[in-house]
């Protein structure tokens, strides 16, 4: 999850929305000027896509180990040394093995499909049963090799996707401390925003976001509980896809909250995010609520991409302004009324100062089920730890280099619930997750919205590691909350930096988002690359 205010206490439940704006980002539109790493930002791969890849492949001018060869340098070149991105925590040492199998099948005439031989990055709470760890960031999980595959790695090597490496998250998911450094964990340090290397990548899914951004990979595998695949899409220029929870299934990850995680796409395109979105979807034994998808889900998502879908369609605008930045006001006024020349029928509406007065227990909810969550998975696992309380002690043990920065607030304050038949627990689980659906399902019904818009998220913050994030205003909270699918794109830059524009919906809305959000990154084209730029000043 991203470090979000509500995590501060009382925030968002006694501040105005429109208050909330890009707190630790300057005030003024100012001239960052250029100031260059000197690295080369050219690359062979540069903003290739997983349909361009297939292509290629297909006719002969790439192998896939060709292209893990590529991506591998490129890593090596960006990542660990030039700029020093860190978005990486880990190489497969099996990367270019498997590739060589998966070109030997396409010469025996076997292909599984568009994803097949295609080059990816996960995040490192995802269980791989290979010889790479699954650590959350976190040096008391060093050592966890997971015995099994977790359902959507299944997935994706079914799939053919050759799963390159993991990449580098908030500790814990950003579930440690109020005083985080989003994109630092103690296993793998701090990754860095390409755009401005001082700047704060957002999480958890920092590392995944990054590594799309700045084309290390075609496409990456997030998680986000709140905010932690949209954030990190919005400030690094990418799509990402926080599905329905229910969707995508959540075995073999490890969990913060049962109500409010999963896995989602983060890519360049909506066609990538789609795509991927088709191979992560499906129905899991180990994960009752996957159930719920059975007659919703689709295993191709490429059939709603259509430039024309905001034709006619109700799109719902928090009335109250974003805040009082000029600029980002701005960014949202230019896509409303790109929306509204293809065809978009704007409707003001008010929901988000009642959802977030749900911040205090959507918090006590995560707390109560990250303790029940991860007991359980740690229980289970080839951890050395084997209890949070024991993730504690590691941590005080080995302070200087587990805790050199931030603390374990949040770890230690889950620690002390109690069972989730706490009337505490039920009491906030149906204050947060249950008001939070009937909230904006009253929303969606009574305007007839095919969607909710808005910015979100403001520009990155300065990375800080001494003091932790500075976010404003974000957007994420309500579809997180009530579990309901968002997807953001790029907007455009303010600062020089990106920022997302979202749009959210209903239970399974996936294919009327993915038709919506097609169609106005078609019509915008805000994409731009990385440069990779020293400093913001």
């Amino acid at each position: 999850m991203k470090r979000r205010s509500f995590l501060t206490a009382t925030t968002l439940a006694t501040v105005g929305i429109a208050t909330l704006i890009v707190d630790g980002c300057v005030d003024k539109q100012i001239d960052t000027g250029n100031k260059q790493t000197g690295v080369d930002t050219s690359f062979e791969l540069d903003e290739e896509t997983i349909s361009s890849l297939n292509e290629k492949l297909v006719s002969g001018k790439y192998s896939s180990e060709q292209l893990v060869r590529l991506y591998l340098k490129r890593i090596e070149e960006i990542d660990k040394n030039g700029a020093k991105l860190n978005s990486i925590i880990e190489i497969n040492p099996n990367a270019v093995s498997i590739a060589k199998e998966m070109d030997n099948e396409r010469k025996n005439g076997k292909s599984r499909g568009v994803m097949h031989g295609i080059p990816i990055v996960i995040k490192d709470n995802i269980d791989t049963a290979d010889r790479m760890q699954t650590t959350a960031g976190s040096l008391a999980m060093v050592g966890n090799f997971a015995s099994k595959d977790a359902f959507i790695v299944k997935k994706l090597r079914e799939a053919g996707a050759i799963i390159i490496g993991k990449t580098n998250l908030s500790e814990w998911a950003n579930f440690r401390s109020t005083q985080s450094s989003s994109g630092w964990s103690s296993r793998g340090g701090q990754t860095k925003n390409p755009y401005f290397l001082d700047h704060n990548p957002c999480g958890s899914s920092a590392g995944s976001g990054v590594a799309v951004a700045a084309n290390l990979c075609v496409v990456a595998v997030g998680t986000e509980t709140d905010g932690s695949v949209v954030c990190p899409a919005s400030v690094n220029g990418i799509v990402g896809f926080k599905p329905t929870v229910g969707l995508v299934s959540r075995s073999g990850i490890i969990p913060i909250s049962k109500t409010q995680d999963t896995a989602g796409p983060m890519a360049r395109t909506v066609t990538d995010a789609a795509i991927l979105l088709g191979v992560l979807s499906g129905i899991d034994e180990m994960d009752s609520i996957t159930n719920e998808s059975k007659g919703k889900s689709f295993s191709d998502y490429t059939q709603f991409l259509d430039s024309s879908a905001l034709k006619g369609k109700r799109i719902g605008i928090e009335k109250k302004p974003q805040g009082n930045n000029q600029f980002i006001n701005a960014l949202l006024e230019k896509a409303i009324n790109l929306l509204k020349q293809k065809g978009a029928i704007i409707i003001e509406i008010d929901y988000a100062d009642k959802i977030n007065a749900f911040s205090e227990a959507e918090f006590e909810v995560m707390q109560y089920e990250f303790k029940e969550g991860l007991n359980k998975y740690l229980s289970t696992s080839n951890a050395k730890v084997k209890t949070l309380k024991e993730v504690i002690d590691f941590n005080k043990a080995n302070e200087d280099k587990a805790m050199p920065y931030f603390k374990q607030e949040i770890l230690e304050s889950s620690n002390l619930k109690s069972g989730l038949e706490e009337k505490i627990y039920t009491d906030a689980l149906n204050k947060s997750h249950n008001g939070s659906k009937k909230i904006l399902d009253s929303v969606f019904h009574e305007n007839h919205l095919d969607a909710i818009c808005g910015i979100t998220m403001g520009p990155a913050c300065s990375i800080d590691l001494i003091y932790g994030d500075r976010w404003g205003y974000s957007l994420t909270m309500p579809a997180a909350a009530s579990g309901y699918p968002h997807i953001t794109v790029p907007g455009g830059k303010v600062y020089d930096l990106p920022v997302g524009l979202s749009f959210f919906g209903t239970a399974y809305s996936e294919p009327k988002l993915i038709g919506i959000a097609y169609a106005y990154e078609q019509a915008s084209k805000n994409r731009v690359k990385p440069e990779f730029k020293n400093s913001f000043l």
